[in-house]
């Protein structure tokens, strides 16, 4: 396997610095396992996190929205960077999210940074009353508590306008945006309005890769490296290689896991990523409320015959041939 896109070199294994490079490969976003009693266990991402950076996965990130961050306490995001910062053991660049009030933001910006996370991924504040140069500031202020680690932009919101953003990303200390709007024109018009430094990944997963690809964002985001990192990988090479009708067929062949997420207007996104998971014998718990849990029957079943189809419940380090909802 090569290509920037989908392996590290051992001189960027052994330097968890985030890196233009490792931003242009797949972006995993990890899940936060529940046990039954509603209780973080990290322990049960080790195997998750083990498959990710065997497959060639560039980067993983901790507390994002696949980890369900609005839905934890900023105790439980605290804890989770730290134990998924000594899973990761400097091996690839990780990435941890922080966001909500300002204060909460900077206190986890300094938690990541003393856990040694390699960059901060700041969530778009989904606060009703948000300017675009309050924006700039709320960066700043996370920036200034990460003690000098890089700072990523999650954008969801580009209503915001070109404007806002080039603003952002001229704040020192930012080096990259994931682009989580469905809009390459205006994705390709804050490219052209931003410092050229910056690095662009696109924040829809695999399925808007390709049209992100076009513009000119390099690397995506992915919540299938939790289950089937690989194909993921396979995507990012064949992207990589100019290889589009591959990169097609190999989209084609998950989209079906990518509907049954975008599934009850999005709230079964982690949902159907945990069931995948115990499909696999890998229990991570429930998708915490406002999520869709369980996933309805009839998605669970395309679920399983997509495990089924793709071979994914066959691998070796798979535990079981069942799913089924407790």
């Amino acid at each position: 396997m090569s290509g920037s896109a989908a392996t590290l070199t051992s001189a960027t294994l052994t330097d968890a610095a985030l890196t233009s490079a490792a931003l242009a490969g797949v972006s995993g976003i990890l899940v936060t396992p529940f046990d039954q009693q509603d209780i973080i266990a990290p322990d049960r991402q080790i195997p998750i996190i083990r498959r990710a950076i065997d497959a060639g996965v560039a980067v993983l990130t901790v507390n994002g929205n696949t980890g369900e961050f609005y839905a934890l306490t900023a105790s439980e995001a605290e804890a989770m960077v730290a134990a998924t910062a000594e899973y990761v053991a400097g091996r690839v660049p990780l990435v941890a999210g922080v966001g909500k009030s300002i204060n909460e933001a900077c206190a986890l910006a300094r938690v990541s940074a003393r856990a040694g996370a390699s960059g901060l991924m700041v969530h778009q504040p989904p606060d009703p009353f948000v300017a675009p140069r309050g924006l700039v500031d709320y960066v700043r202020r996370v920036r200034d508590a990460g003690q000098g680690l890089p700072v990523v932009l999650y954008l969801r919101n580009d209503a915001i306008g070109t404007d806002a953003i080039a603003a952002i990303c001229e704040v020192e200390g930012v080096m990259g945006v994931k682009w989580a709007t469905p809009n390459p024109m205006r994705l390709k018009a804050a490219m052209s309005a931003s410092p050229s430094h910056i690095v662009w990944v696109g924040g829809l997963a695999e399925t808007w890769a390709l049209a992100f690809y076009a513009v000119g964002a390099r690397g995506f985001t992915s919540g299938l490296i939790n289950v089937w990192p690989e194909h993921s990988v396979a995507i990012s090479l064949a992207l990589e290689a100019g290889d589009f009708a591959a990169a097609r067929r190999l989209v084609g062949q998950m989209q079906v896991f990518e509907d049954i997420r975008a599934g009850e207007q999005g709230g079964s996104n982690v949902s159907g990523v945990k069931l995948a998971l115990r499909m696999l014998g890998e229990d991570c718990g429930h998708a915490r409320p406002p999520a869709a849990w369980p996933v309805a029957d009839a998605d669970a079943a395309r679920l399983q015959d997509f495990m089924h189809e793709n071979g994914i419940l066959n691998r070796t380090d798979s535990k079981t041939d069942g799913g089924g909802m407790a």
